[in-house]
């Protein structure tokens, strides 16, 4: 958790919109409205799909179909988490939401605790669902996975200087006025990246970041979208923003 610049009241959180990125998730993607729509009956929920060929954006087109709140946004193609949620928040800000939050299709984000996260963002600008806080915990993971996740968020901490667990993880609630701060017309990062910059650059503009235990469970249908390629970018993306910050800050020193 992040302390903040000073110690100030925080506004009502108006309207939540639960963003769901998707690209052949049409296993998936009936069920996890359905728990959303139960577990916040008041949210609003937005596929951003990236023209799945499995026919997910037409599963999600019908479930549109039959329940108000629930709305689609079609993308021309796959091109990544970061673009998909970069263009969920803009919809929202733009239809007036006051909260914008990620969750992934595939069931690993548990829509059963998005009301704590909610009631954590009462008192915060951006809560971070946490695996790696005490009572966070994973599912069904191999060591291998665990070790490059608390990892890339142990390397991302430490490069950064950011006072979070997790980094790298994807189940976040933000103030559309947080998002607005963070600069989202320069964020050109994917995958677990996107995450750390967004995270970042919460930290650096001096917004109160929360992180708030959650249990993450390994999808049981469909295929990962982790790969070799997020992967590395991560590790370059990292390691040249870190490198970029301590320059700054040895040269502030210098000139002062």
């Amino acid at each position: 958790m992040t302390d903040g610049r000073q110690a100030r009241s925080f506004g009502p959180l108006g309207k939540v919109l639960v963003i769901i990125p998707t690209y052949n998730e049409a296993d998936n993607i009936e069920a996890v409205t359905a728990r959303v729509r139960e577990a916040v009956p008041e949210a609003r929920i937005l596929v951003a799909d990236d023209n799945s060929p499995d026919g997910t954006g037409k599963i999600a087109d019908e479930l549109a179909a039959q329940d108000e709140h629930i709305q689609v946004l079609h993308r021309q193609g796959k091109e990544g988490l970061g673009a998909a949620y970069l263009a969920g928040f803009r919809w929202g800000i733009d239809h007036g939401y006051g909260v914008l939050v990620e969750m992934d299709a595939d069931g690993s984000h548990q829509p059963e605790e998005l009301p704590r996260l909610l009631t954590a963002l009462k008192g915060a600008d951006l809560v971070l669902g946490s695996r790696w806080v005490p009572g966070g915990r994973v599912v069904n993971w191999p060591r291998s996975r665990q070790f490059l996740s608390r990892g890339g968020s142990i390397y991302s901490r430490i490069l950064l200087d950011v006072p979070l667990r997790d980094v790298t993880g994807g189940y976040r609630a933000f103030r559309a006025e947080t998002l607005k701060g963070l600069g989202m017309d320069d964020v050109a990062s994917q995958g677990y990246c996107f995450q750390v910059d967004l995270a970042h650059r919460a930290v650096r503009a001096g917004y109160h970041v929360v992180e708030v235990p959650i249990t993450f469970i390994e999808r049981v249908r469909g295929n990962s979208k982790m790969s070799r390629d997020i992967v590395a970018e991560a590790l370059w993306r990292v390691t040249a923003w870190g490198v970029e910050g301590r320059v700054k800050r040895a040269l502030g020193r210098r000139h002062t």
